[in-house]
């Protein structure tokens, strides 16, 4: 029965074990770092991704022991399916990135992606110390880097206003509305959507102090406004 046990499993079932369980851990504390600030790709999509890619390296490395061993013609290339899991996560990492307007958001988490899918290849090979040390780099980036940017880019960000109106609509009352609040437009752009609606993008100041509930209420009252969201 042990035997029958140990040939289903095989001879490397604990290790393989234990590998797709620090690509979890790893893997899903980044995505909950991500979770956390309401991204796209969050805590389980990060960690498919980690699992699936240290499982893609643990079948590049002991896959095909058996055929090797039975086989002298068979050629043994490790790198092969890592390769295309680097060049394939691509596909996964564009459906995070969004385009509002003349902002760009979701890259960072792309990124986070791509760099979930190496830590998964990593502890896959076996190369912990590596995995772990590199878990800790990419949160210090996430999480301390964002903070540093925001001390030097204060005062200059913006905040992106999206307005979802009808053709009907006469942006003037839009422009009178925020001027009566005292907020300079830094940037305005139409986009036509399906079903003859438009999408409006009104960049401001993010540090702007002024109610935002009292304002967003004040505009969805503008005649053919459909919908009004701020995206940072």
């Amino acid at each position: 029965m042990v035997e029958h046990i140990d040939e289903l499993m095989g001879e490397h079932y604990l290790l393989i074990m234990v590998r797709v369980l620090i690509a979890l851990v790893l893997s899903g504390v980044i995505g909950f770092e991500r979770e956390l600030k309401n991204h796209s790709a969050g805590f389980r999509t990060h960690i498919l991704v980690g699992i699936g890619s240290c499982l893609m390296m643990l079948l590049s490395l002991y896959g095909f022991e058996a055929y090797i061993d039975k086989y002298d013609n068979v050629r043994f290339d490790p790198a092969r399916i890592p390769s295309y899991v680097i060049s394939g996560i691509g596909f996964l990492g564009a459906g995070t990135i969004m385009v509002y307007g003349g902002t760009i958001r979701g890259l960072t988490t792309a990124a986070s992606i791509w760099a979930v899918a190496g830590l998964g290849l990593v502890v896959g090979a076996g190369m912990y110390a590596t995995a772990v040390f590199t878990t800790l780099v990419i949160l210090l980036s996430l999480v301390f880097l964002n903070n540093f940017e925001k001390l030097f880019t204060k005062g200059s960000s913006s905040t992106i206003i999206e307005i979802v109106a009808s053709p009907n609509l006469r942006i003037t009352n839009i422009v009178k509305v925020l001027e009566s609040y005292n907020i300079n437009l830094k940037k305005v752009e139409i986009v036509k959507v399906e079903n003859d609606l438009r999408n409006i993008f009104i960049k401001i100041d993010r540090d702007i102090k002024i109610d935002r509930i009292v304002l967003f209420e004040e505009i969805s009252k503008i005649d053919h406004v459909r919908n009004i969201t701020e995206r940072s």
